[in-house]
């Protein structure tokens, strides 16, 4: 699981670095652009503390579920309250990727902790 989380940090990095990078080019930047990059450093560093830090793992790698969680709902409330006026702009398709990955990364970790918790 922590590789999981040091993959999915990464993916939401570059999803942020990229969305800030089109926003310089158009003219829009926006530090909001890089709110992924900044849960996908926070995941990352979690995954590289669980795999350096053996007996702390089980909890980084709640924390991590937890920062995905709240990076999964955070933009999926966002789009949905704007659901009447959404047009696919690039703060759109930044925050659904966010928010899918994050997504990804949640079910991932609870089929982890379900089948840890059945080999015990």
């Amino acid at each position: 699981m922590p590789a999981t989380s040091i993959v999915t940090g990464i993916i939401l990095i570059l999803i942020g670095l990229v969305g800030y990078a089109y926003g310089v080019s158009t003219g829009h930047a926006s530090i909001t652009a890089l709110i992924p990059a900044f849960f996908g450093i926070v995941l990352a560093v979690l995954g590289w503390l669980a795999q350096t830090k053996e007996n702390l793992r089980k909890h980084l790698m709640h924390a991590g579920v937890v920062v995905a969680l709240i990076g999964f709902i955070l933009p999926t409330g966002r789009l949905f309250s704007k659901m009447n006026d959404l047009t696919w702009s690039a703060a759109v398709i930044s925050q659904a990727a966010m928010a899918f990955v994050c997504l990804i990364f949640v079910v991932l970790a609870i089929q982890s902790f379900a089948s840890a918790r059945r080999n015990r």
